[in-house]
């Protein structure tokens, strides 16, 4: 029977350690890279920024709003170019982030103020968002939005 060395064993286990370390790592900076691609989002929301809006959403987006409708890219853009969709205010909190290859799915609670066409946007809304990296850019694939009543009790 042969034995092995603990030299061997100590060497697998900081090998081992280094990959968890470098994993954790890039997970941490990838992160980061979505936590700003969310705020970017969001500025470019409340500033019909257009252009902006265009560079992260991915040509294919379905989104589906708290109507229940469920909206394009070219619908969403327009949306914002024609100055149909008016953010006074916007905020995030309670963000949560999974990484998931090359997908990141953001769940988030967003406070709005302003106007959707004539639709009044005030008050909390749960979002999912789903982010995936397209020709080493992210980009948002998909999502969806609800109106969280506000318990009066």
């Amino acid at each position: 029977m042969g034995t092995i060395s603990s030299k061997n064993n100590n060497s697998n286990h900081k090998k081992d350690n280094y990959r968890k370390i470098k994993m954790n790592t890039s997970k941490l900076i990838e992160k980061n890279i979505i936590l700003k691609a969310e705020q970017e989002l969001l500025t470019a929301m409340k500033n019909c920024d257009v252009k902006k809006l265009d560079e992260l959403l991915h040509d294919e987006l379905l989104f589906n709003i708290p109507n229940g409708q469920t909206i394009t890219k070219v619908m969403d853009l327009e949306t914002y170019h024609s100055g149909n969709m008016n953010i006074n205010e916007i905020e995030a909190s309670e963000q949560k982030i999974n990484l998931i290859g090359d997908n990141a799915i953001v769940s988030v609670i967003i406070v709005m103020k302003g106007f959707f066409f004539d639709y009044p946007l005030d008050g909390k809304y749960k979002f999912i968002r789903i982010w995936k990296i397209c020709n080493n850019q992210w980009k948002v694939i998909g999502g969806s939005s609800i109106k969280i009543e506000e318990n009066n009790s």
